[in-house]
């Protein structure tokens, strides 16, 4: 059994503000990939839907997870996200197949 812990996360934003969404990941991703345990990070525009995302997150362990929870760079975008973003994020933790 892996101890790997995979989630997605669906995200909108208020009308016409995806692409402060795609702004804030591109500078957020490089951060977020070079964390300890990451091993996937990455976010999809959904068709037809300019305002929505999911954002697909892979992590060696809950621990990884844990911490990047609590990374400055993840505070930071906490408190930056409101700005643009429809409410909070959708989080939905995937059971292995």
């Amino acid at each position: 059994m892996s101890d790997e812990v995979r989630l997605v996360v669906i995200i909108n934003t208020q009308p016409g503000r995806g692409s402060d969404q795609l702004a804030a990941f591109e500078k957020l991703a490089p951060l977020v990939r070079a964390e300890q345990g990451c091993i996937q990070y990455d976010i999809h525009p959904v068709v037809g839907n300019s305002d929505s995302f999911v954002l697909i997150e892979k992590w060696a362990s809950k621990e990884a997870l844990d911490a990047h929870d609590l990374a400055p760079h993840m505070l930071e975008a906490a408190k930056h996200n409101p700005t643009f973003r429809a409410g909070p994020a959708t989080v939905l933790f995937l059971e292995s197949a």
